[in-house]
């Protein structure tokens, strides 16, 4: 089964030439721009593994939407352009799929930097990943059948992804492949993981209260 690695982007010319290096050998990259102010879409359209380029409105829900409208896959992973993939993931997927009661999953994911800070994030992540709530930058995936039926991705500011994965995990088996992949922990260490945490927690439950994501968007800030 054919599988397309989607990439939405906003100001990530800092990361995203070393993130189509680390793709290059997938049959299918497709990199969504949602209105970058620096040189990302000129790096993607003139990168060597070529990868179809679109540019949307800024927004990461329809982005993704529009990445998956695209491709031709019949199996979609959706990739942040600051998370790296465990070697052979496109392999795990494959393999993952040969059960037809399985419709997608995730990776379980590590921070990049190797400190403690990283360490104690990642063993976070892993707990609450068992306990099914997982998000977008631990490299979603899923069969594009199910996606479709599913509707994509909620036009939602934040937790667009967390979302998603309600959804995913109600319509049928979802996996948790090992790996791990890589993430930036980038967006947290200036808040520190007392902080990190509890924002991760109160804008979840806030969310699952109906609190709207308009609001939650404001506790959510865009660091680069």
């Amino acid at each position: 089964m054919r599988l397309s690695v989607i990439v939405p982007t906003f100001n990530e010319e800092t990361q995203l030439p070393a993130l189509l290096d680390h793709l290059e050998g997938f049959a299918e990259v497709v990199v969504v721009d949602g209105g970058s102010t620096d040189a990302t879409p000129a790096l993607a359209r003139t990168h060597p593994s070529r990868p179809r380029v679109l540019s949307v409105a800024r927004g990461r829900a329809g982005q993704l939407n529009a990445g998956a409208a695209a491709c031709g896959g019949e199996l979609l992973l959706f990739l942040h352009a600051d998370t790296r993939l465990p070697s052979g993931a496109a392999g795990l997927i494959e393999g993952a799929v040969h059960d037809s009661r399985v419709i997608g999953g995730n990776f379980a994911l590590a921070f990049d930097g190797g400190d403690r800070f990283s360490s104690l994030l990642g063993r976070w992540y892993a707990l609450q990943r068992r306990l099914g709530v997982y998000y977008g930058d631990s490299a979603i995936w899923c069969r594009r059948e199910l996606f479709e039926r599913l509707g994509g991705f909620a036009d939602l500011p934040i937790m667009e992804d967390y979302d998603f994965v309600r959804r995913l995990q109600r319509a049928g088996r979802t996996v948790c492949l090992p790996g791990p992949a890589v993430t930036s922990a980038r967006r947290w260490r200036h808040h520190g993981l007392a902080r990190t945490i509890a924002a991760w927690v109160a804008i979840r439950w806030l969310y699952l209260a109906g609190v709207p994501a308009g609001r939650l968007a404001r506790l959510y800030p865009v660091i680069r």
